[in-house]
């Protein structure tokens, strides 16, 4: 279903887990804390993300296999899940829920919802990850492949966050809202492929 290819699935995995959507998030969870504790969320963020993908990628098959799941029911759920948070970003209520944190919030708390999930760990990105290391397709030293791929993309999704003080200065408040909207509009076009491809799969239709 996926090329094997090094460079596709990094784009892949690299442009499902979209950074830079993250950035007004991570801000919002992150607002008014030294920079070494922004660090720290960041930090945490990247590794709960990493820890709910490497879950998926070890019992996910086994885990859908055994509820009797297809994988286009899966698909059918998780595009419904991204077409809520895409929505929420356009509308602009995805940094509520992170600005709603008390000023006591932990760094934990702070690092989990939104940003570590749904926002980088979100239902794209984990059936991204999940049909790109399919037991049925892959081998296993293809799949360790994938894996680094996937480790190497969250690095950089922490550089982006890392250097997120800098770019809201750069965008300002309202450029960060239009670029927030706009990947939330992107999100939400990508939601409804998915929940088109999806149906088609679920009923068999051409």
């Amino acid at each position: 279903m996926f090329a094997n290819g090094f460079l596709y699935e990094f784009v892949t995995l690299y442009v499902v887990l979209d950074p830079f959507a993250a950035i007004p998030i991570f801000l919002a969870a992150t607002a008014g804390l030294p920079r070494r504790r922004q660090l720290a969320v960041a930090g945490a963020a990247v590794g709960v993300a990493f820890a709910i993908f490497l879950f998926f990628i070890l019992v996910g098959d086994h885990l859908l296999t055994a509820l009797h799941v297809p994988m286009a029911s899966f698909q059918l759920a998780g595009g419904i899940i991204l077409l809520l948070f895409g929505l929420q970003m356009t509308l602009g209520k995805v940094t509520e829920a992170a600005l709603a944190l008390p000023a006591d919030a932990t760094l934990m708390q702070r690092a989990i919802f939104p940003l570590a999930m749904p926002c980088i760990a979100g239902a794209g990105s984990i059936m991204t990850v999940m049909l790109l290391t399919d037991n049925a397709e892959r081998s296993f030293p293809e799949q360790v492949r994938t894996v680094g791929v996937l480790v190497a993309c969250l690095v950089l999704l922490f550089t982006v966050l890392a250097l997120a003080g800098g770019l809201s200065r750069l965008l300002g408040r309202a450029g960060l809202e239009i670029v927030t909207r706009v990947f939330g509009l992107i999100l939400t076009s990508i939601a409804v492929t998915n929940l088109i491809v999806a149906i088609k799969l679920s009923f068999n239709l051409a």
